[in-house]
């Protein structure tokens, strides 16, 4: 079963689950938008002392993985944006997880009964030991907060520390993951945590309490990031990951040597504003902008959010980013990503003519950008000084690996690397490499003003479809103008150069024939995402959190 169809099995688990969580609030002077309301809560705690946004981004983050352990956690990674309100400078950190030295570009090829190698099956790759890579978040999030932190780093824990001691109720969103992911129960760790006695998994409003987490959340709080990267949390990191009957290659010095990366923000003028988002090796930035300045003549403000030409121009522009996406995107220590030549008006204004409002182009190849001149967690945070985080976060897929040590998952990041290394004769951009980061989704966003000053911030979960629920969220509050609850509340169309995909609601179903009628493959499905929120409103801050899942906005 892929991840898609893992999606579309939850979905119908949960369709019917209430989303009293998706709530609006407004004209805040700090605000915290995230995936659960006990993370959103420890966050506002850490504000309410006095803490920037990345203080409340931390303790955000390690709730997180205690409520929401599914989606993000110790064990992963993600990419982090941070807006001074002062200076109006953006600083992004790259914490993705990075390939161990020993991992080689057929890392995830086995030979079959002839002898020809082939990608594994994508579940037995996933929840495996060659699936995990050296994780980030931690020590991104130290770094950022040793350059935007207000309060002590042992004071951003003790919230999550609490809610891993003492415990928490089980949500609709993690109950029906327990309930599909039926291979993470072969965990002995998960299954003491989260599997009553007779080997079922847990249920809505049934108890979790996992004491490992909040020993190993104290060690961190105490010791800071080497505490994961650095003696006994990391021997069982290795020892787990090579016990595994299919055994990755991580070890102690890829551990120790990790480190995050500062880059440059990718920013771009979408009509008034300029768009900022991550770079390289995130495909995110490069395609949400890309697309938007497709986008940019078409004056979508003059549609509606479900009109049949904004429906379609979406679907186009987001087919065209995404061609692009797949052929050049990769970790750029390894791999010549051109950015600039991507986004260059005339490869652009190239791209567009491909474009008809009468016809849809179908299937796309990647432009020649030498024609002159993409299991998640997103948060979104401002604080009282006007700082803001737009932070992506990450195990990969649900539960990740499906291991877990010392009270936290292990990501499965490495399949997001291409398991074919090589294609008609042509290197992948994305293949497995030693120490490569490898490509992502992720789109964590800052949109500015012609002054610099930040108008609002957006991201999103959900794989490869993050790209298209984020660009929907922009477009819903830039060219329509809507509030953010609004914007991350629209039904999605989806195209990642290949079918449309509606989100099964009749605002969008009403519409198939017609998109069908200018070549469209549609298919039509049940879709959540996990977007997050916020936005300016005079001199306070309004939010929006997805109600596809658990999340809120709250403010003060």
């Amino acid at each position: 079963m892929t991840l898609r169809r893992f999606l579309f099995a939850f979905l119908i688990l949960v369709a019917t689950a209430a989303s009293a969580a998706a709530q609006r609030a407004t004209l805040s002077r700090s605000m915290v938008a995230a995936a659960h309301p006990l993370a959103v809560e420890a966050g506002l705690e850490v504000l309410r002392k006095g803490g920037s946004a990345v203080d409340a981004a931390v303790a955000v983050q390690m709730a997180l993985g205690v409520v929401e352990p599914q989606a993000s956690g110790i064990g992963g990674g993600g990419f982090l944006l941070y807006y001074d309100g002062t200076s109006h400078a953006i600083t992004v950190y790259d914490g993705r997880e990075a390939a161990p030295a020993g991992a080689t570009p057929n890392l995830f090829l086995a030979a079959d009964a002839s002898g020809t190698l082939k990608p594994l099956p994508f579940r037995e790759a996933v929840a495996s030991g060659l699936s995990v890579g050296v994780p980030g978040a931690v020590a991104l999030l130290e770094l950022a907060h040793k350059e935007h932190g207000k309060l002590a780093w042992k004071d951003l824990f003790p919230s999550a520390i609490r809610l891993a001691q003492e415990g928490y109720s089980v949500s609709p969103r993690l109950a029906a993951w327990l309930e599909i992911i039926t291979g993470f129960r072969n965990d002995p760790a998960a299954r003491s945590i989260f599997y009553n006695a007779d080997g079922g998994p847990k249920k809505v409003g049934d108890r979790v309490v996992n004491p490992a987490l909040a020993d190993t959340m104290r060690l961190i709080a105490a010791q800071g990031a080497k505490a994961l990267y650095e003696g006994p949390i990391a021997e069982e990191i290795v020892a787990h990951v090579h016990a595994h009957v299919r055994p990755g290659t991580l070890s102690l010095a890829d551990l120790a040597d990790y480190h995050p990366i500062k880059r440059e923000a990718l920013c771009g003028p979408y009509r008034v504003w300029i768009v900022c988002g991550m770079p390289p090796p995130s495909s995110g930035g490069l395609a949400v902008l890309e697309a938007l300045e497709l986008l940019e003549p078409f004056k979508l403000s003059q549609d509606k959010p479900d009109d049949l030409r904004s429906l379609h121009l979406i679907a186009e522009a987001s087919r065209l980013a995404f061609a692009d996406r797949d052929r050049y995107v990769g970790d750029p220590a390894f791999v010549d990503v051109p950015v600039a030549k991507l986004l260059a008006p005339a490869y652009i204004a190239q791209r567009r003519k491909l474009i008809s409002l009468d016809r849809s182009m179908g299937k796309v190849g990647p432009g020649d950008p030498s024609y002159p001149e993409h299991g998640t967690s997103h948060m979104t945070i401002v604080d009282r000084w006007g700082n803001a985080v737009s932070f992506t976060t990450t195990i990969e897929a649900p539960f990740g690996a499906q291991m877990m040590v010392r009270g936290f998952i292990l990501n499965n990041e490495l399949t997001d690397f291409s398991a074919q290394p090589e294609i008609d004769g042509r290197l992948v951009a994305n293949r497995v490499q030693p120490g490569k980061r490898p490509r992502s989704s992720m789109s964590p966003t800052l949109v500015l003003d012609k002054d610099r000053r930040l108008v609002a911030a957006v991201g999103s979960a959900g794989g490869s479809r993050i790209i298209g629920d984020t660009l929907q969220a922009l477009i819903g509050m830039l060219d329509w103008n809507l509030a953010p609850q609004e914007a991350v509340s629209l039904p999605r169309i989806l195209n990642m150069n290949g079918p449309t995909i509606l989100e099964d609601v009749p605002a969008l179903t009403a519409q198939a024939d017609a998109l069908r009628a200018l070549g469209h493959e549609v298919q039509v499905s049940r879709l959540e995402s996990g977007l997050t929120a916020i936005r300016r409103v005079g001199d306070g801050w309004e939010g929006g959190a997805d109600p596809r899942r658990d999340g809120v906005a709250k403010g003060e």
